[in-house]
């Protein structure tokens, strides 16, 4: 007897664009699919779902990232962001196509895009994922480094190949896994800075796919008028090399100032403890963690910051971790690379004397 789902196959990513501009976390998806793509087997193929006006010219970096087959939609009237057009064009050629995975990224369209598909298509959704996993061995291999998953039911040799997509939930107090074993595709929003990016495949190349589409204006319910940019970027924390976060340990707001400065002397942006965001001191689009960005830069500074498992999760993937606090049992040195222990208004400003005592060096080199 065939398979429900045996018309649904291979993986796509929606690669958001911006401005003819890939975002990161398109790329790191590509990258995520390339690698459930292996798992899974079977000539599981990567899709990128590629939607906008005049966005020919990209595919070439989808496929340098992983992609083996770029579909591509393409409409003047797709120049802007519409949910009405963006959803209608994605769901006709979903049920055209029939992926079986279809992942995008958490971002501001990503999140009200996804439901809207999902819904059209009578399937599930999993938003704001931190890990996914096809295998059940690969899966428990995870969740062993996490305590706050339960695998006493699961048979690592079980051949099942459904999607395994873990978030968090109850504030960050616990990850949940969750499955979608009655609908396809198996649908998840994933968090900007969670996944790796593939090793850049220079030249490679794939298939395209022009997909066709019955889009009309009539179908768009929303007239862009214009596009105006805010006065202010808010802090991009996912793209930051250097990040100089502050906790609970800094007193008070005024603590920011002096990490601002810190941040602006070696190249990097401020970041935040939820405690601190709680607190009033700083805005909420700098809060590093489960409920706010997960990051992983060059170097973190955690400055002031105990360690709290929700703050954990969401930076201890940095390549280098360094700790200023004066209490010496906070658990933030459980993970970090160097710890210092000591008042971080007498350490920063140290640090920082000594940054500009090698950038005098570099210049007399010079």
């Amino acid at each position: 007897m065939a398979n429900k789902f045996d018309d649904y196959k291979h993986i796509w990513v929606f690669v958001e664009q911006r401005q003819g501009k890939l975002m990161n976390v398109a790329l790191e998806l590509l990258g995520e699919a390339h690698r459930l793509a292996a798992q899974i087997g079977d000539d599981t193929k990567v899709g990128a779902l590629l939607v906008g006006d005049g966005v020919q010219g990209l595919e070439k970096e989808c496929f340098e990232y992983g992609a083996d087959r770029v579909y591509l939609i393409n409409d003047p009237l797709l120049k802007n962001y519409t949910t009405d057009g963006y959803t209608k064009v994605i769901t006709d050629a979903v049920n055209e196509y029939k992926p079986e995975i279809f992942l995008y990224g958490a971002t501001h369209i990503g999140r009200d895009l996804a439901p809207r598909v999902a819904g059209r298509l009578n399937t599930g959704l999993t938003a704001d994922c931190t890990h996914l996993d096809v295998s059940v061995a690969h899966y428990i291999k995870f969740a062993e480094e996490n305590t706050t998953l339960n695998t006493a039911t699961l048979d690592p040799n079980d051949p099942d190949k459904g999607l395994k997509m873990t978030r968090p939930a109850f504030g960050g107090n616990l990850m949940a896994t969750i499955i979608c074993p009655n609908t396809r595709p198996q649908m998840s929003t994933v968090r900007p800075g969670v996944m790796s990016k593939i090793e850049k495949r220079e030249g490679f190349e794939g298939e395209v796919i022009e997909v066709k589409h019955n889009l009309t204006k009539d179908d768009i319910k929303v007239d862009v008028v214009e596009v105006v940019k805010a006065a202010h970027e808010l802090v991009s924390l996912t793209d930051a090399d250097i990040i100089v976060s502050g906790g609970r340990g800094l007193g008070d707001a005024s603590g920011f100032k002096l990490l601002q400065e810190f941040a602006d002397k070696v190249g990097g942006v401020v970041g935040s403890s939820r405690a601190a965001v709680d607190a009033g001191w700083i805005d909420h689009s700098h809060q590093v963690g489960q409920t706010g960005t997960t990051v992983k830069p060059k170097i973190y500074f955690a400055c002031g910051i105990s360690g709290a498992i929700q703050h954990l999760a969401g930076m201890q993937n940095s390549d280098i971790i360094i700790a200023i606090n004066k209490d010496g049992d906070s658990p933030i040195f459980e993970v970090a690379d160097y710890g210092i222990v000591g008042d971080l208004y007498k350490v920063i400003p140290e640090i920082m004397n000594e940054w500009d005592k090698l950038e005098e060096m570099d210049v007399e080199e010079a």
